[in-house]
């Protein structure tokens, strides 16, 4: 019963592929450093590429990308197919749209009970003025809302 925010994380692997998750876990930590945390189940499939990645991009979705935010929440071979994005500073993958961006170094990773908490070091960040955010609650996405 908890609002959050909905983000998708991307990262490049070594080898180039692409990696993107939808994941309401995030939270700032720190503004100096400028730090931020997010949490990745240990048995994700894309937990291996995403523990052994350098850099990621954190997108805070707009409430204009719930198809978005589906596209990347479950197993889908093709979920990057026709997606546009740049790459960020570092090689991330940076996706088109989002309320904010925050790319980030892969500082730290705590494991935790059956999750893992990646800390990020914020290297660069942006945001789109004006968007409004995409909501999650009890177990649904809501894109209309008073703010």
């Amino acid at each position: 019963m908890f609002a959050t925010g909905v983000t998708i994380v991307t990262m490049r692997t070594a080898a180039g592929e692409l990696v993107g998750l939808t994941a309401n876990s995030f939270n700032s930590v720190s503004l100096a450093p400028p730090l931020v945390l997010w949490s990745l189940g240990q048995s994700a499939s894309s937990m291996p590429a995403m523990a052994a990645g350098t850099h990621y991009a954190v997108h805070v979705l707009a409430a204009d990308q719930k198809a978005l935010a589906e596209r990347f929440a479950g197993p889908r071979a093709e979920r990057w197919d026709g997606v546009a994005f740049r790459d960020g500073v570092s090689g991330a993958p940076v996706l088109d749209g989002a309320a904010a961006v925050f790319e980030c170094f892969n500082r730290s990773r705590y494991p935790e009970g059956d999750h893992t908490i990646f800390v990020g070091e914020v290297e660069a960040c942006s945001h789109r003025a004006g968007a409004s955010p995409l909501l999650y609650h009890g177990g649904r996405f809501f894109t209309e809302h008073p703010l």
